[in-house]
């Protein structure tokens, strides 16, 4: 190609998609160039693979008044937008779920979420009637636990719940299909949770024991005693 060529090409395109309704998922990070994506389609396809979607994504929208997207060229450098099927725009606070989760917020299961407290004041979150517990993945010495807050005042199935890790976890392996102890044992059910525990979450492999704690929990941590029950 000519250096001609080279300076039409359009400059790539660095964009953050959410995933419609969903206050779990963070976002992920996608380059957009001309030689990548040529075509809107092609796009939507890496989105859905990309980001894990129930469904096919065929649509974008802006995250603050959920304006649909309508081709590749309208997307913008350094701009966030949220992934959908063919299902309306759900309205979230998404430019803010890595900071924060408003309180009274209900996810796409329907289980309604709490407001973070503290990390190094855990405590915080029982005034708000909240469970919490903290989350390793399952093989992964490189990443921090994450925390799952829960409504003690709502009803949870054990399905919705893997289903809310899967989310949160986002494994290699896939979905989670069980939740460990740090002893390796399994998880069976919601009354088996200890509040403030820290458990693993576990795909189709083994549970892979490791020293989650040890080295992924901070020494100057509030709670620096592991649950194992």
């Amino acid at each position: 190609m000519s250096s001609r060529g080279l300076a039409l090409a359009p400059p790539a395109k660095n964009v953050v998609v959410y995933r419609n309704g969903d206050p779990f998922f963070h976002g992920r990070k996608f380059v957009v160039n001309q030689r990548r994506f040529l075509t809107f389609e092609a796009f939507l396809n890496e989105v859905t693979k990309s980001i894990h979607a129930p469904l096919a994504v065929r649509n974008l929208y802006t995250p603050r008044h959920g304006h649909r997207v309508a081709e590749l060229g309208d997307l913008q450098d350094g701009c966030q937008y949220v992934a959908a099927g063919f299902e309306k725009f759900k309205r979230l606070n998404y430019l803010n779920l890595g900071r924060k989760e408003l309180r009274g917020t209900s996810n796409s299961k329907g289980v309604q979420c709490c407001v973070h407290g503290s990390r190094r004041n855990p405590g915080s979150w029982h005034t708000l009637d909240c469970f919490y517990c903290s989350v390793f993945r399952n093989g992964d010495l490189l990443s921090p636990p994450f925390q799952l807050l829960l409504s003690k005042s709502t009803p949870l199935q054990w399905d919705t719940l893997l289903a809310m890790l899967t989310v949160k976890a986002d494994l290699r392996s896939g979905a989670v299909n069980k939740l460990c102890r740090l002893d390796g044992a399994q998880v069976f059910g919601e009354e088996e949770l200890v509040n403030g525990g820290y458990y693993v979450a576990v795909g189709t492999e083994e549970y892979k024991k490791l020293p989650y704690f040890e080295l992924l929990v901070p020494q100057d941590s509030a709670c620096r005693t592991p649950w194992y029950v």
